[in-house]
């Protein structure tokens, strides 16, 4: 008989069940997204429709298979304030919230120097509220009164899993991304949860994501259909979830996943937490994976890059569908090393966090808000093909930059994953900009749910992770290496362009 494993996935943008058999395949699968609401202008997660939504999902989903175990997975930097009664004493913030003026510098002065803070948190410093405890200490400043009733803050997973169980925990995974709230040598809440008085609030127990949490609650169980004896997991970072089927997998590979998507996030597995100078004020930073070790890593936006210059392309410059790959051109735009589009399309963000998003046109300079505007517009433009091109060899070139961060070096595998999987020029560019290692082309299409679902697996049979290995394989595809003779030029001289400001 199949016991099977609800996955639930909450993204930030998608919102997914899937449930996966005995055998680890993919039997059922639902989503929705919502807006963010934005109330007094403070943007939140609309966290009644996404509950609803879940428990009718469930609802669903419960008389057609048989689901013995749910594994919980979600977006980073995001948390919960709960009272004293079980509920949100605030609506759940969404990290993009701007808090403005000198919110960020107060932070600080409260938290500690940044710089010492990234050394002992492995945490970088990010706009917005994309760090947890800066999200907390906006709703302190915000509502101090309301603050005073907070009885229980949660990370994200274990909200979910605590609405579901009515019990308390936190997973290492989650509190150490980027949250300044983990001391990676202590293995323990950091200075910060002191600084802002909210050590009591946290979760007294901390554990690894594929313990079971609990059972869930009756009205639960009564509301979805479920069997009162379904087991909830303490639930998993989204970034650990989708790293974990080649932990299980290439336990002795040196790899690093490339994991492509609004955000893409290279993860590299170390035996200890370690920043070099220059790596201090970076974007690079380290998780912990489901087995409890470090995962040096950085990000830039690269999807958001992409998605901002194809739709100026197709809305404005008559660019249809995606070109081809054409080694000619990039050979030709290499050799003249002429064009670059440079970031960031989010000032703040990426591996270049103080580059303004620009294009370099044989030496002339555009500013994006005027290739939007149409106010100034570079020639390069008018020729979709060679600007789709120029496109690719930016993220390209930002995404090498990222991968030597965290620690890409000769014979290293990379497995890139996610969006740009599908992205012949910048797959190749990448395996011509470092030959003297392994590209391979992940054929998991939903590698974060897979990775929860291996959670929800070893918390249902009660087994250790890596017995997991025998259960399923790594489709992969390996990237051919293209000839593109200057490459390395060009990727020097866009790194100039950028360093110049």
């Amino acid at each position: 008989m199949d016991r099977c494993v609800a996955v639930v996935d909450i993204g930030k943008t998608n919102k997914k069940v899937h449930v996966y058999s005995n055998d680890l395949r993919l039997v059922a699968s639902e989503s929705t997204s919502f807006d963010t609401v934005e109330r007094d202008g403070i943007l939140w997660v609309d966290s009644d429709a996404l509950e609803t939504w879940l428990l009718d999902t469930l609802l669903h989903l419960a008389p057609r298979h048989a689901i013995a175990a749910v594994s919980v997975t979600t977006h980073g930097a995001t948390f919960a304030c709960v009272d004293e009664s079980g509920y949100l004493a605030f609506p759940v913030i969404d990290y993009t919230h701007e808090p403005g003026g000198s919110f960020h510098d107060e932070f600080f002065e409260i938290a500690g120097d940044p710089a010492e803070l990234q050394r002992t948190t492995a945490t970088l410093e990010l706009s917005a509220l994309l760090n947890v405890a800066q999200g907390v200490r906006f709703l302190q400043v915000h509502d101090p009164d309301r603050f005073a009733r907070v009885r229980h803050i949660l990370f994200y997973p274990q909200y979910i899993a605590y609405r579901l169980t009515g019990r308390i925990a936190a997973d290492f995974t989650y509190a150490g991304c980027h949250t300044y709230l983990y001391d990676f040598a202590r293995r323990d809440y950091s200075v910060v949860a002191d600084r802002l008085g909210i050590r009591a609030l946290l979760p007294e127990r901390m554990d690894h994501p594929q313990t079971v949490l609990g059972r869930v609650d009756p009205a639960v169980a009564g509301r979805t259909g479920l069997s009162p004896e379904t087991v909830v997991t303490l639930g998993i970072h989204d970034s650990n979830a989708s790293l974990l089927p080649y932990l299980i997998k290439r336990p002795d590979e040196d790899l690093i996943v490339n994991s492509t998507g609004t955000w893409c996030v290279a993860m590299h597995p170390e035996p200890e937490v370690s920043f070099s100078d220059d790596e201090i004020g970076k974007a690079v930073f380290y998780n912990i994976c489901a087995f409890g070790t470090p995962v040096k890593t950085s990000i830039l936006m690269g999807g958001l890059e992409f998605e901002t210059y194809t739709r100026l392309l197709r809305d404005r410059f008559g660019m249809r569908d995606y070109p081809d790959f054409d080694p000619q051109l990039y050979r030709d735009v290499i050799k003249e090393k002429a064009e670059f589009i440079l970031p960031a399309v989010v000032p703040g963000t990426g591996q270049f966090p103080d580059s303004t998003a620009r294009v370099v046109d044989h030496g002339e300079v555009f500013g994006l808000d005027q290739i939007r505007d149409g106010s100034r517009v570079p020639e390069l433009f008018s020729n979709s093909r060679r600007a789709y091109a120029v496109l690719n060899l930016s993220l390209a070139v930002q995404t090498l930059v990222a991968l030597r961060r965290v620690g890409l070096r000769a014979g290293t595998t990379v497995y890139t994953e996610g969006g740009f999987r599908n992205n012949a020029d910048y797959n190749a560019l990448l395996a011509a900009l470092v030959p003297d290692s392994r590209f391979l082309l992940s054929g998991m299409p939903e590698a974060t749910s897979f990775g929860a679902a291996l959670i929800g697996r070893a918390a249902l049979e009660g087994v250790d992770l890596s017995t997991l290995a025998g259960r399923f394989d790594l489709q992969q595809d390996s990237v051919p290496q293209s000839d593109l003779p200057g490459i390395d030029a060009y990727a020097s001289a866009f790194l100039d362009l950028v360093a110049a400001g």
